[in-house]
């Protein structure tokens, strides 16, 4: 029996299932559609026959489970894609880092997992701390539209923030520009640092991305509810540590109970 079989069966078992308007709310075409962002290799990845996996997928169809309906992966290979996606109501429900000016148009959950951002640099470098990156002669790598260029963007106020096409393309952009820093998901710059030698993290994290999921605000409040719901059970019921443990995932954690 596959390691999912038997969370989703648990927990489909205790929750409660939404009203009907919800479920139309969530499926005007019939079918949930989930927006699954491959850009971050923590929640979601291709498996070895190339179709979309990993713990955002095992979501989607623990939810679409929930509703009682047909599943429908909508998936890109960028955040801002993702995001879109959902903000224009192509797509029913993502997985999504929590961020205010998403917020405009998504309605977020409370979040499921979280993930630690790193800074890269070259081993030459003489920036070391954090703190060394904000300055006026510092460039930095991000993947255009997500979590670390939506933050950095705000935080940073003297260095210059480079945009990648996407987060898997950051360390290449990096190299490739000669810039002085690359930012992104930690585990993604490890593995891009294996390829790559001469280059190191610094021992700290710049942020905490809170991972959430999200419906369009078009949607209504009780769509929202019923969205926040299910994250929180899913916590509860272990449907995210499985998930987690089942795809080998590592320097990502539940997010505690709302």
């Amino acid at each position: 029996m596959p390691i999912l079989e038997l969370p989703i069966s648990s927990f489909l078992s205790v929750i409660m299932k939404p009203d009907p308007s919800a479920i139309r709310a969530f499926t005007p075409t019939g079918k949930l559609r989930a927006s699954i962002n491959l850009g971050n290799p923590i929640l979601a990845d291709k498996d070895a026959s190339g179709s979309p996996a990993g713990v955002s997928v095992d979501l989607a169809r623990a939810f679409a489970a929930t509703l009682g309906v047909e599943l429908e992966l909508v998936v890109f290979d960028a955040a801002a894609k993702s995001v879109k996606a959902v903000s224009e109501d192509q797509a029913d429900i993502g997985f999504f880092a929590v961020d205010p000016g998403r917020g405009e148009t998504i309605a977020f959950t409370e979040p499921y997992v979280l993930i630690e951002g790193y800074y890269l640099v070259r081993d030459a470098s003489p920036i070391r701390h954090n703190e060394d990156v904000d300055r006026p002669a510092v460039r930095v790598a991000v993947g255009e539209g997500s979590a670390y260029d939506l933050f950095l963007t705000r935080e940073l106020k003297h260095a210059k923030i480079v945009r990648a096409p996407t987060s898997p393309r950051v360390v290449r952009t990096f190299l490739e520009q000669n810039l002085e820093v690359a930012a992104g998901v930690k585990q993604q710059l490890e593995a891009d640092a294996r390829q790559a030698p001469g280059l190191r993290l610094l021992d700290e994290r710049f942020m905490v991305i809170r991972q959430a999921m999200g419906v369009p605000k078009s949607r209504g409040t009780a769509a929202a509810l019923a969205l926040r719901s299910f994250v929180e059970e899913a916590k509860a019921s272990g449907l995210v540590s499985q998930a987690l443990a089942r795809h080998d995932i590592v320097g990502a954690s539940v997010a505690p109970a709302a």
